[in-house]
């Protein structure tokens, strides 16, 4: 079982933290081998869901060629060397047929949910306007517990504003890392959450999480039925329209992938103390009012090895 590609739950950081970072040397992109799997998904929802995950203001075309001509440059000159040009088409590799061909033609009338269509991460467009920054273009398929639809268009307060303590704590610092952000440092930064499953599309809405579990389920079903989902963001301002583009990029372990690591013994631990930080409005926006006391105990028996591989 692979490693969980990030873990901020053990860093220290506070959940419900802001915790923005210099990119430097880390990916814009990220790659791993189920690269497959997340783009085969995309064309599946794109497809069959098309106004739930795309829709972009008609003047941000110019906008969207930028930033999908910026993707572009960078996949091709990946590290992970799946990426490559074939004419107007990008092919990549190691993925099923049916999603290894992208066409990139100069006349695209929805050039950022091309660029979407060539990697994990979700992208979403944010443009300053009176109101501040607004949502204004996007191909969001793996949203965490909200509606892109029902968000399009809305300002940064209106994209949190069921967030715990945005409004009292985060929106004016909010704001001005946005108007702050300069052109050639992008930023990012990671969250995380318990879901009951794997799946990549999930914009139901926030509530108590049933994890399929019983009152008499052993420690094996836990390990199986939690999955950690990790969400690792950037912001990068662009420099001809002066827009930021916000990528999502979603990772999925199964609680057991922490039983396996290393490290174990933080990575548990430290998420067993951001559990038990939560106050009461922050549990009930995780969904974890229900099972809190179970997950926590859980979380501590794997950090001290009393549940072994």
């Amino acid at each position: 079982m692979s490693a969980p590609a990030h873990a901020p739950y053990a860093g220290g950081t506070q959940a419900f933290a802001i915790a923005l970072k210099p990119l430097d040397q880390e990916p814009w992109i990220e790659a791993d081998g189920q690269l497959g799997r997340y783009l085969v998904e995309k064309r599946r929802l794109i497809g069959s869901l098309r106004e739930e995950v795309w829709n972009a203001e008609a003047d941000t075309l110019a906008a969207q060629r930028e930033v999908r001509d910026a993707l572009v440059a960078n996949l091709l000159a990946h590290p992970a060397g799946n990426w490559r040009r074939d004419g107007d088409d990008i092919v990549i590799a190691g993925v099923p047929d049916a999603v290894a061909r992208v066409r990139v033609a100069a006349d695209d009338p929805a050039p950022l949910l091309t660029a979407s269509l060539l990697m994990q991460e979700d992208l979403c467009l944010m443009r300053r306007g009176e109101a501040g920054w607004r949502l204004a273009a996007g191909s969001v398929c793996f949203a965490s517990s909200w509606s892109f639809k029902e968000k399009f268009g809305q300002s940064l307060d209106g994209l949190h504003g069921p967030v715990p303590g945005y409004q009292e704590r985060l929106a004016v610092r909010m704001a001005r890392i946005f108007d702050n952000l300069h052109v050639g440092r992008p930023v990012w930064r990671l969250n995380w959450s318990l879901y009951a499953d794997d799946a990549l599309h999930h914009p139901h809405a926030h509530g108590p999480i049933r994890f399929g579990v019983g009152e008499e389920a052993g420690d094996g079903d836990w390990l199986d039925n939690v999955h950690v989902r990790v969400e690792r963001q950037t912001l990068t301002r662009m420099a001809q329209s002066g827009d930021i583009l916000f990528t999502i990029r979603i990772h999925i372990d199964p609680l057991r992938a922490l039983l396996t690591h290393p490290d174990r013994a933080q990575l548990a631990g430290g998420l067993a103390q951001q559990i038990a930080g939560l106050d009461e409005a922050q549990t009930a926006y995780k969904g974890l009012t229900r099972h809190r006391p179970q997950l926590q105990r859980l979380l501590e028996r794997m950090a001290s090895g009393e549940i072994g591989v």
